[in-house]
């Protein structure tokens, strides 16, 4: 079992490197950073979580940049999106910035995705929120044949490009592992379909150890491993040893402490409760 830390990643928060040296020195493996690149003011999405939409959610600062912050501040700990909005981007200038941080942090990147919630923020980026599964397979297949070919093209409904050179290409072979979050069983398709890992938030119930059940079954109807497709799970609870044997049944590879997204003090504490998991199942 692997361990990382998730920050909301204001910048009334702790910082992406202090948050990632300070991991890092505590055994974790991984620190992952969330997007919304604007908020609407008017906005008649409701947030999927229920209730009002949390005020942190107003304040993440860039992935990208923050990502790099934490690469070049620490030596192990992987970089990870979590997740990237890949329908709000060009996935000709998101395969450049992240192939240019595997290279500078020698291997690092982990590249989480997902489709979004947030209709009017889509919106506000030219992307049609009924389109946004097509677009974001395609833009996902377009940065791996960038990230894999010398001279690489795609051609699909909502990308076209081609032949190009793009360098730096991954220092990871054959790229950076693709994860991507899905709750549903279309999203569980989407993973076992063209990506390396699934990503998901825990919920109370017992719908992780279903989902996991139907994972291994899409990849014997589709002829894939499921040893090949890593399961990260984001905690919504208090990370225990319970808790982790619980995940551990259930075949999840990686756990996901969240941090507060206030104070670096409440931040470090959050650290240290999960810390002592680490050597236990490592």
């Amino acid at each position: 079992m692997k361990f990382g830390i998730v920050s909301y990643n204001t910048e009334y928060g702790i910082r992406p490197d202090d948050a990632a040296r300070a991991a890092e020195a505590r055994g974790f493996e991984s620190i992952w950073l969330p997007e919304h690149t604007h908020i609407p003011v008017s906005r008649e999405t409701p947030f999927p979580l229920g209730g009002e939409l949390p005020e942190q959610y107003k304040h993440f600062m860039d992935p990208f940049v923050s990502l790099t912050a934490a690469a070049m501040a620490t030596r192990t700990i992987k970089v990870a999106t979590g997740i990237c909005l890949l329908i709000e981007h060009d996935p000709i200038v998101v395969a450049k910035a992240l192939a240019t941080l595997d290279y500078l942090s020698g291997g690092r990147v982990l590249f989480g995705i997902g489709g979004g919630w947030n209709r009017e923020e889509m919106t506000n980026h030219g992307t049609a929120f009924e389109h946004r599964w097509k677009i974001l397979r395609e833009r996902t297949e377009a940065i791996r044949a960038i990230w894999t070919e010398d001279e690489a093209s795609y051609h699909g409904e909502f990308v076209d490009f081609g032949p190009i050179w793009c360098w730096p290409k991954p220092v990871q072979r054959p790229h950076p592992p693709i994860y991507l979050g899905a709750v549903s069983k279309a999203g569980l398709k989407r993973v076992v379909d063209y990506c390396d890992g699934w990503l998901l938030v825990d919920p109370q119930d017992d719908s992780l150890e279903r989902a996991a059940r139907e994972l291994d079954a899409l990849c014997a109807a589709r002829g894939r491993n499921p040893d090949d497709i890593s399961i990260t799970v984001f905690a919504t609870q208090a990370v225990d040893e319970a808790l982790v044997e619980r995940y551990a049944a259930a075949g999840v590879d990686r756990v996901i402490v969240w941090l507060p997204p206030g104070s670096t003090d409440v931040a470090m504490q959050v650290m240290d409760a999960a810390a002592p998991l680490i050597p236990r199942y490592a």
